[in-house]
């Protein structure tokens, strides 16, 4: 299957690793302190590395590049790999029959929601990546019931998070934090954003993270 892959010219390159900082897929490694494609499969082709690297070392091709993991999500681990191919490539998630919306406030993007707005005030806070709910069957009732939920993917928005947490943190008196991210690389952003809020704010406030995997299953918290 033909797509745009990231190409690396080792001559030019310096060995200082912004590009595999930069490459929230784990496509990119250093080895024997040069920068390489280790997986092309990995690659989105989005190009996020390009500007980070000072040697203009890398650049986009066209390339028949390897197929793509089971259930194709950039950065899955072998062991959800594992799970989806034992199960046929299909699964499946038990939910109950008619699940009424637990949404509690408009709008829900990081991004957009005001820190001073009064839904916040004595709310236990939910910070959700964009994929949990799709993931994961009963999202709504085990997760969003009696929290305010705000999501957000540091991938796709291509932002900082903490800054507007923590300002969330600080405005308001939140009672607890919960963080529901995926299994996959990029999400770690989204993790991170939230404890450095945590750290930022001033306060001691209860948070757990709930880790689900790409199947629709927990895989920690």
């Amino acid at each position: 299957m033909a797509g745009k892959v990231i190409k690396i010219d080792e001559n030019r390159c310096s060995g200082c690793g912004a590009c595999a900082s930069a490459c929230h897929q784990d496509a990119i490694s250093m080895v024997n302190g040069k920068a390489k494609l280790v997986r092309d499969d990995y690659c989105d082709g989005l190009g996020k590395c390009l500007p980070a690297c000072p040697c203009g070392a890398i650049s986009l091709e066209e390339k028949a590049s390897a197929p793509k993991a089971p259930f194709a999500c950039p950065g899955m681990t072998a062991k959800s790999i594992a799970r989806n191919e034992n199960a046929g490539g299909t699964t499946t998630q038990s939910t109950q029959s008619s699940i009424h919306s637990s949404l509690k406030q408009w709008p829900v993007q990081i991004k957009l929601v005001p820190p001073t707005a009064p839904y916040f005030e004595n709310a236990n806070l939910l910070v959700a990546a964009d994929c949990a709910a799709y993931a994961y069957g009963n999202f709504h009732n085990d997760y969003m019931k009696g929290k305010i939920t705000i999501i957000g993917c540091p991938k796709l928005d291509d932002v900082d998070y903490s800054d507007k947490l923590t300002a969330i943190l600080k405005n308001n008196n939140i009672k607890s934090v919960t963080v529901t991210r995926m299994e996959v690389p990029c999400c770690g952003g989204l993790e991170t954003a939230v404890k450095t809020a945590l750290q930022n704010c001033g306060r001691m406030i209860p948070w757990q993270v709930v880790t689900l995997s790409t199947d629709g299953g927990v895989v920690e918290g």
